[in-house]
């Protein structure tokens, strides 16, 4: 293996992520570099598992056009003019699927640091939509949304790997030690509260990741309760199943969700449907409520605004018993839907 690259600071990560066909991708000479790999030792791992690896929207070979562009437009490029090999090209999944393929103390190190310089990447995009077009932090917001729900995903994999790994130690002792990828579950699990991260339910979780969460438990209905919305808060709504209708009551404080923005997120997902009504000007405390009226109903407190989620320490906590709310949710499914601006 060749000497491990030391990530100093940010934009020595940033300086090796590049914009290719509309997406941001790590080629595999700085990924190879990053994790301690020769490029050919790390191409045959991912050749190793290349069936994680054969959708584009995770990896992909460039063409000779698309290298030389890179070689002219970017002198930080790390592209030999004496390879004949074509890089590869790997995206923000792409990437978090090698945590999957990588092992070792150092793999671990590196992958947390590229996890937290993405999520850091993506909080940028949301804390400046204002200059960007509507349009176009749309388009940007919905990719970043793609990506929580990738780490989600990501999350779910580390857990059954550790549950395959426990019912092994329990049976062959300390025979078999638990999987190298554990160290990263436990950074993600860690009792502190990172920057963008919220507690749900006592549990610190990354803050749209926990909205995201929250809304797939819905198999109805979904009604929040919340007077300061923008198009963030439509945004992560995206992962909610089929077929489950939104209800979003709202006095719109600040006049924070716009009319546009309104219409072209529903013309993005037109199987998503999402109403606006008025939320009558009596509410302090945002509220959650998934399928009501069924046996399924949940009720969530929030202490603020999903599009505000990990701003500051929040909490939001699943009520024990929702029949106090019922009388006051029936009378807001009566209220006027709200006008846009």
């Amino acid at each position: 293996m060749e000497k491990e690259v030391i990530i100093n600071n940010e934009n020595d990560l940033k300086d090796k992520i590049y914009m290719i066909r509309g997406v941001q991708v790590m080629l595999d000479k700085d990924l190879a570099e990053i994790y301690g790999y020769s490029t050919k030792a790390f191409n045959q791992q991912v050749k190793n598992n290349i069936e994680k690896f054969d959708e584009e929207d995770l990896m992909f070979q460039l063409t000779e056009e698309e290298t030389n562009n890179l070689r002219s437009n970017f002198l930080t490029a790390n592209i030999s003019v004496m390879s004949r090999s074509l890089p590869y090209a790997f995206t923000e999944q792409g990437v978090y699927m090698l945590m999957t393929v990588l092992k070792g103390e150092l793999a671990t190190k590196q992958s947390k640091a590229l996890v937290r310089l993405f999520k850091k990447m993506k909080d940028y995009v949301i804390e400046n939509q204002q200059v960007v077009s509507q349009r176009d932090f749309l388009r940007l917001s919905l990719q970043t949304s793609e990506n929580a729900q990738n780490i989600i995903d990501f999350r779910k994999q580390l857990a059954e790997i550790d549950d395959k790994v426990e019912t092994v130690v329990s049976n062959l002792g300390d025979m078999i030690r638990k999987s190298e990828l554990s160290p990263i579950m436990l950074n993600l699990g860690k009792p502190e509260i990172p920057a963008g991260w919220l507690i749900l339910n006592g549990q610190p979780v990354e803050s749209d990741i926990a909205y995201q969460q929250i809304y797939t438990l819905a198999n109805k209905t979904i009604y929040i309760i919340d007077n300061y919305i923008s198009l963030k808060t439509l945004i992560l709504f995206k992962n909610a199943k089929q077929n489950v209708a939104v209800t979003i009551f709202s006095d719109n404080t600040n006049n924070g969700l716009h009319k546009v923005e309104y219409d072209d997120f529903c013309k993005e997902f037109p199987g998503l449907k999402i109403d606006v009504k008025e939320a009558g000007k009596i509410f302090h405390d945002r509220y959650i409520i998934l399928d009501y009226g069924t046996l399924d109903e949940k009720i969530y407190h929030c202490g603020a605004s999903s599009k505000d989620g990990g701003r500051k320490v929040t909490t939001i906590t699943l009520t024990d018993d929702t029949s106090v709310y019922s009388g006051l949710i029936a009378q807001l499914l009566k209220n006027k839907p709200l006008v846009l601006k």
